[in-house]
């Protein structure tokens, strides 16, 4: 199996209609393969971050290897639902082996700190007193946080090749994060 990254997009549900293969970031998915709209998804290799608007803007979802037939699949149980992804980036050094996060409770990586090397369902029920997280490092990996326990609400994925992994403010997890909330956190499966 190759470690190229590679996803297939279809402008309707249930891998109907018109397709296109990526194999690197994409900006805009319509105007590649004359998608107007991308409504399913096919993971092939690597994990991807796919946005709801061009120019990797918008609400992140994480993608990894398998199907996503409907808006439903990426979702999930986020709080926000797109019926649409429009651009698409890999997600860099997915790796289990190393990963390791540091958050702090305040911006700047100031105060209480906590830091992780596993999967954690609820920060809460594992210590973590706030429900807020003001600043935190990716010291190694990939990571995809969320607003709630249970990997729910609002989507982040965090990695150490983006920003030198450091993100001094809840507004560098994303151009959505509207909220320092952070319930819940996990390693990217590669």
């Amino acid at each position: 199996a190759s470690s190229f990254p590679s996803l297939t997009l279809w402008d309707e549900e249930d891998f109907q209609g018109r397709r296109c293969r990526l194999l690197s970031d994409c900006a805009n998915a319509s105007e590649r393969g004359a998608l107007r709209r991308v409504r399913s998804v096919k993971v092939e290799n690597s994990a991807w971050v796919a946005y709801e608007y061009p120019d990797f803007q918008g609400q992140q979802f994480i993608l990894e290897k398998g199907d996503y037939p409907c808006c439903g699949a990426w979702s999930g149980s986020s709080g926000h639902h797109s019926n649409q992804l429009l651009s698409f980036r890999p997600v860099l050094c997915a790796n289990h082996r190393d990963s390791c996060v540091t958050l702090f409770e305040g911006e700047n990586f100031q105060g209480c700190k906590f830091e992780l090397s596993d999967d954690y369902p609820s920060l809460p029920s594992m210590g973590w007193a706030s429900k807020d997280v003001g600043s935190l490092k990716v010291n190694s990996g990939a990571w995809v946080a969320y607003q709630y326990p249970g990997y729910r609400g609002y989507q982040y994925v965090l990695e150490q090749d983006r920003h030198s992994g450091e993100f001094h403010t809840y507004s560098e997890f994303s151009t959505q994060a509207h909220t320092r909330q952070l319930q819940s956190i996990r390693r990217v499966q590669h």
